[in-house]
Order: structure tokens, then C-alpha cells, then sequence
């Protein structure tokens, strides 16, 4: 469910966008209105901000360290502000790259907690690397991911696409794909010692297959060892054992000591019902897309006017770890990949997410392809591609630029 029954409103468009500073746009927005976050602030790579630095600390006599102060000066009131926005179940990712990502998990710890920390992801945008300048052939960023409060936040940090069916090697006679896992918890920290209740004897036949938690004639009396023959523990308990014995099997198996038998669970791949895989914190570009990809795209709606966009499967990746209904906030749009993202994962499995985009009216760069282009601010970049989406995929976009109140 949303965070707030009273933003978005059923009817209202799957995009809203914002003209103006996210530090004053955001106190805008109900307290806890917000389920999800993704922001790509500016990666302070030496250019001028695109966003007003009213916290500049001008004492540093050290110009680098001077730089990476008001850069963090700059960020920590829009990531509180962000905070107050973000429902208690909710998460916040930050895309940046190696010039501030030290300091951005300081702060992000210092903001969010560091108990709310989820991961920190490599994110593989440019797998040829950068080949300009010295050094190494830089491929990737980072998307740093915290939660408002990890023991209730709805992120599942897990995916469909991540389930390989070769995994699954074996077939029933029915069709359904499966394979073995071991009953006995194979992680030596969990034992008769730091769990006794999960310490006890099955019953199994290895001619028949079947297992149960009483004897029955021909079964064998298993209780769980390690391989070197040190008592374990299995990782079902007496209770799901009997409610479950159809998805068990004893069979015979070689061990160090010879043929013996054991117990396995058949784990099954569930076509339908979709089953999740544990998404891992290296994101590969031919998983979620590149910068080249992501210009690409934003080509095809509204020409080569951004230069280093998101693609928007790296969005949509985070989108999948949570509710088909969210309400999303990028605070820095830039060239409004969240927004096209959101309306991508609607059509493709009729949700109704919403996402609230904010970003600057400072102009663009004169001599730039979106001067050219007759986008005078950078907030007519996002303008002009949410424009596109809501004309090409639906959904809608509502354009606030004065005096914005969504409450």
C-alpha cells in the first residue's frame, strides 16, 4: 500500500513534477508520504553544482577538502528533508561515484542511522570503462540503499529475473522443475549447542523415498551430521517436517564414509507464483542497461539533450523490490529517468505506482544540446522527456512550477 491514503489520489497521473529547488519543494510533501526514493545527486566531479550551494564554507584553506565539505554541506538538508518525506517502511537508494562516496556513506549513516544500511551496490554503467584521462579504465558507480527502519521496511531485496531454470535440474512426471537441497543446515554455527530444538530424528526409507517424524515400517532412524560425522541440526522444524513430508525425500548418498543415507528437500523453481532469488550487490549493464543505453533512450523521445543519463532498468531493478503501488520521489530528476521507469513497470505489470520528480530551474549551459534544443533550465529537460512518456506509454504528468502544495 502507499505510504499516505491522501497522496496520490486515485485518478491522479502515474507522474507529477516539481520546477524549482528540492530543498524547498520537499517540505512541501506530507510527512511520510513517500515509500521509496532514488536520487542521482550531482557527483561533484569538479563542475560548478546545478543546485544552489547556500552552505558554502568558505574557510577551508584547503581547496579539494573545501570542495567535498560544501558538497556534503550541500546534500545534508535535502537527505533530512528526504527523511521526513520517507514512510516508516519506506527506502531511500543514492546513485554517486567514487569522488563522494566516502563521504556520502558518512553522512547517510549519520542522516538515516547506520543500522538502517541495506547495501552498497556496484553498478556496472560502462563496461568498456572510461578511457580518458590517467589511471585505471573506471567502469562502474555505486547505489547506496538505507532503509527509514530495516526491521519494517517492505523492501524485498530479491528478484524474479535472477532465477536461473537451469538451476533447477530435475523434472517430475507431472512437468514441475526442482532439485535437492539438504535437510541438515550445512552453516556449522547453528548445532545442537546454539540450536537444540532443531536437534532430532526422522524416519526415512531410501527404496521409497518417503520421510516421516514417527517410525513406519522399513524407514531408518537419521538424525543430522556434519560430513565429518559431528552432530547437527536440520532446518525444518518437527512441525513443518509433517506438514510438509511431500516436498521431502531420503535418499541414498556417497559421503566420506561410504554410501549412506539423508534427507533432502525438493526446492522447486514455481513457475507461476513467482519465485524470488536473492539479488546481489554487483548490477551488470546487460542486466539493467549503460550510460550509452541510457542515452539511447533518451534519444529516441526527445533527442541527445542530457549528457550522462540513468538507464532506466537500473530504476526499474529497485522498483522490483518493492509493492506495485508505491509512491516514488527523485528529488534530483535530472533528465527524468525515474518517472519514465515508473510508467515502463505499470504497463508491463499493470501497477500504479506513482513518482513525484523535482528539478532545478538553472538554466542550461549555453553551447549544450538542450540550449540548442530550446530547453532553457534543466527542469525543461524533465518537462520535455515525462512529456514524451505520458504521451507515448500514458499515465499522465501534472506540472507544478509555482508555489507547489500536494498535501
Amino acid at each position: 500500500m502507499p505510504a499516505s491514503s491522501s497522496y496520490p489520489l486515485p485518478g491522479q497521473p502515474w507522474n507529477t513534477f516539481h520546477a524549482g529547488d528540492n530543498l524547498d519543494v520537499l517540505p512541501r510533501l506530507a510527512p511520510g508520504s513517500v515509500d521509496v526514493v532514488y536520487a542521482d545527486p550531482p557527483y561533484n566531479t569538479g563542475n560548478d553544482f546545478a543546485y544552489a550551494d547556500r552552505f558554502r564554507d568558505g574557510s577551508h584553506p584547503d581547496r579539494y577538502a573545501g570542495r567535498h565539505a560544501a558538497w556534503t554541506a550541500m546534500m545534508r538538508p535535502r537527505l533530512l528533508a528526504v527523511r521526513d518525506v520517507l514512510a516508516a517502511h519506506g527506502a531511500v537508494f543514492v546513485s554517486i561515484d567514487d569522488n563522494e562516496v566516502a563521504h556520502l556513506r558518512l553522512l547517510m549513516d549519520e542522516v538515516f542511522g547506520e543500522a538502517n544500511f541495506m547495501a552498497q551496490v556496484v553498478v556496472n554503467l560502462n563496461p568498456k570503462g572510461r578511457q580518458l584521462g590517467r589511471g585505471f579504465a573506471t567502469s562502474h558507480e555505486y547505489v547506496l540503499a538505507y532503509a527509514r527502519h530495516l526491521p519494517g521496511c517492505a523492501v524485498d531485496a530479491s528478484t524474479t529475473e535472477a532465477v536461473d531454470e537451469g538451476d533447477f535440474p530435475l523434472t517430475t512426471d507431472d512437468g514441475r522443475r526442482f532439485r535437492y537441497l539438504p535437510l541438515r543446515n550445512t552453516n556449522k554455527k547453528f548445532n545442537p549447542g546454539t540450536a537444540p530444538t532443531l536437534h532430532f530424528e526422522l524416519y526415512g526409507d531410501p527404496v521409497t523415498g518417503r520421510v516421516s517424524t514417527t517410525a513406519f515400517d522399513g524407514a531408518l532412524a537419521l538424525a543430522p551430521v556434519f560430513g565429518d560425522g559431528r552432530a547437527a541440526v536440520w532446518r525444518w522444524s518437527q512441525r513443518k517436517v509433517d506438514e510438509r513430508p511431500d516436498d521431502l525425500e531420503c535418499r541414498v548418498i556417497r559421503g566420506r564414509g561410504g554410501e549412506r543415507a539423508d534427507i533432502f528437500q525438493r526446492d522447486w523453481l514455481h513457475r507461476e507464483g513467482g519465485r524470488r532469488k536473492k539479488l546481489r550487490t554487483i548490477w551488470l549493464a546487460e542486466e539493467i542497461g549503460s550510460t550509452d543505453s541510457a542515452v539511447a533512450e533518451l534519444k529516441a523521445l526527445v533527442g541527445h539533450v542530457f549528457e550522462s543519463p540513468k538507464p532506466t532498468g537500473l530504476v526499474r531493478r529497485i522498483l522490483a523490490t518493492l509493492p506495485d503501488d508505491v509512491v516514488v520521489l527523485d528529488p534530483f530528476a535530472g533528465s527524468g529517468t525515474t518517472g519514465h521507469a515508473v510508467a515502463l513497470a505499470n504497463l508491463a505489470d499493470g501497477g500504479t505506482r506513482r513518482c513525484i520528480s523535482v528539478n532545478s530551474t538553472e538554466p542550461t549551459r549555453e553551447g549544450s544540446n538542450a540550449h540548442a534544443a530550446g530547453l532553457a533550465t534543466v527542469a525543461d529537460i524533465t518537462v520535455a522527456r515525462l512529456t514524451a512518456v505520458a504521451d507515448r506509454l500514458g499515465g499522465g504528468l501534472e506540472v507544478v512550477r509555482e508555489s507547489p502544495d500536494i498535501r
